[in-house]
């Protein structure tokens, strides 16, 4: 397998209350042509910021990324959004209140010149599984998950070949969320799609990615095959408690919204 995102010893570091704070500390990744990829680790571990860095959201300051061989400069290439899309954590806060979702899903394709519009935003309502009756409707008017199907439209209105999902389902009740989940493995699976995800939970990741890397304080820890993570086959105590937390989180977390 080919790799088609390349992350060599990133850093990125931010001026923080007048001090400089490492938030990724020269972290290294490489990801195939159509694989899914995991970052997983506690709240300021560094994954999210990876995701951000690769979109221009994030200062680097050391390292560089690579997407099919092309090294990103610091202001990214006119094309790099009809490659890399990104799908973030609260679907509600993602989508502008007073757009309806024609509006949401239209503007990618006028903004870069694309006609036919109104067939391909049925075409995208239907591909994660909401009717053509929810164009003229409102983000409040839709529940969590049928918010971030509408996200994930969004990301797909302009064919891009890589997604980053940055905790697309924490927001969701468990029930939806593997909806959503199951939804994200068709859609990689028509589509051809490489997939860079972050998520605290080893089993998000586990049902989602085919290679892992845990992250702690801005660093990489171990990578994991998903066998491994499978056979609970971890080498640092960091991960194996990453693994029991994850555990224990499904036992114990209460629904929090319905579909």
């Amino acid at each position: 397998m080919s790799d088609f995102i390349e992350i060599d010893n990133l850093s990125v570091t931010f001026a923080a209350k007048g001090r400089q704070v490492q938030a990724v500390k020269n972290v290294s990744l490489s990801v195939g042509a159509k694989e899914s990829f995991g970052l997983v680790g506690e709240s300021g571990s560094g994954k999210s910021t990876i995701l951000r860095a690769i979109c221009g959201l994030a200062p680097i300051s050391g390292g560089e990324i690579r997407i099919a061989g092309e090294k990103l400069t610091e202001k990214r290439a006119k094309n790099f959004v009809t490659r890399v899309q990104m799908v973030f954590q609260d679907p509600y806060a993602s989508l502008h209140p007073r757009h309806t979702i024609d509006r949401t899903l239209s503007e990618p394709l006028a903004i870069h010149g694309i006609g036919n519009s109104d067939a391909r935003v049925v075409r995208a309502l239907e591909d994660v599984g909401l009717p053509s009756s929810f164009r003229f409707r409102y983000p409040h008017q839709l529940s969590g998950g049928q918010r971030q199907r509408v996200a994930i439209a969004r990301a797909l209105m302009l064919e891009p070949e890589i997604l980053l999902l940055d905790e697309p389902t924490s927001a969701l009740d468990a029930s939806v969320q593997a909806e959503v989940l199951n939804l994200l493995n068709r859609l990689r699976d028509e589509h051809g799609l490489t997939f860079l995800m972050v998520s605290h939970d080893l089993a998000v990741i586990d049902h989602m990615c085919d290679r892992i890397l845990v992250m702690q304080h801005g660093g990489a820890v171990e990578e994991l095959a998903r066998a491994d993570l499978a056979s609970a086959n971890m080498k640092t105590d960091y991960a194996r408690s990453l693994f029991a937390a994850s555990a224990n989180r499904m036992l114990e977390t209460p629904p929090k919204e319905t579909a």
